[in-house]
């Protein structure tokens, strides 16, 4: 894969703002994006990266800052427009079309592509391919919706937020088509709320909060920044505080979240035990506890005390 700083980037956004009144939706973001490089934009709504993936789209102009696409600024939108797909957030597409219509319609926009059969037959549609777009189900619609994004055969492929309302089976089939358009040496940005989704898929990730990008890397290095592999969760009756939670052995990060705390550890087979004999040498009882192995939503916790999935 070619390194995100040298002439041949996907994508190269320098100084990016956009404003709504008052609001600063992106504040000065800078980006890189590699060829061949599958690329994750993370955040909660409102965070800005859809804002961002629109104008990256052409769909919006910017207040300020550089976009450059493929190599191109939009002021070469026809040429632009035949090397990349997108697959928006939510796709309104004719209700009395068939599935094959709508996606033959798609390729007409394009001077060259794949056939429909191939992208219908790509998303899991076959079965489907006669049946008009208003008796598809939700999962159905959003699968059709990517097929049309991959029938121009794009260089570049945009999916916002593209397996949200997708049963878990149809969600890791469109796994396996992102994996594959890598696989061509095909670059991609993705936006998603699964964090499974982006350490599957994503060379990657940036995370987005209040328009700017407070972390960026690879979902392991990322993930390596917290300290430690598992992560703790416990409330306690009467509370107890951060001195507390450093003396536990094995901790190595601690955030508060939802009446909550959280400790980043690096063997639960020495923390756990020692944190239910502290409490109960203190005379506190343990109200919940729960483990699980750290990810990319723990590293947003720790970032800004939110949830990636938050309405934040």
């Amino acid at each position: 894969m070619a390194h995100p700083n040298d002439d041949s980037a996907a994508v190269r956004v320098r100084g990016l703002v956009k404003r709504y009144g008052d609001l600063v939706a992106v504040n000065g973001l800078d980006l890189d994006i590699a060829n061949g490089e599958c690329f994750g934009l993370l955040g909660p709504n409102g965070a800005g990266k859809t804002t961002t993936v629109e104008i990256l789209e052409g769909l919006l102009p910017c207040d300020a800052g550089d976009v450059t696409i493929l190599g191109r600024t939009w002021r070469d939108g026809r040429k632009l427009r035949q090397r990349i797909g997108i697959a928006l957030q939510e796709t309104h597409l004719a209700d009395r079309l068939t599935v094959h219509e709508t996606v033959t319609m798609f390729r007409s926009f394009f001077d060259r592509g794949r056939t429909p059969d191939q992208v219908i037959a790509l998303v899991g549609l076959e079965d489907k391919r006669d049946a008009w777009v208003v008796k598809l189900s939700g999962g159905q619609r959003q699968r059709l919706a990517i097929a049309c994004a991959l029938v121009g055969d794009p260089e570049l492929l945009f999916l916002d937020e593209p397996t949200t309302g997708l049963d878990p089976q149809s969600r890791r089939r469109l796994w396996d088509v992102v994996s594959d358009f890598r696989g061509q040496g095909r670059s991609c940005i993705l936006t998603t709320h699964y964090m499974e989704e982006a350490e599957r898929l994503c060379d990657r990730v940036a995370i987005i909060d209040h328009g700017r990008i407070i972390a960026q890397g690879t979902p392991t290095h990322l993930i390596g920044q917290l300290g430690g592999t598992q992560v703790v969760e416990f409330r306690a009756s009467p509370d107890v505080d951060e001195v507390f939670c450093r003396s536990l052995p094995g901790v190595s990060g601690i955030s508060r979240f939802q009446q909550r705390w959280r400790l980043t550890v690096v063997a639960l087979n020495r923390t756990v035990p020692a944190l239910v004999d502290a409490l109960r040498d203190r005379g506190a009882d343990l109200a919940d506890l729960t483990t699980h192995q750290a990810s990319l939503e723990d590293v947003f916790i720790a970032l800004t005390g939110r949830a990636l999935r938050g309405d934040a």
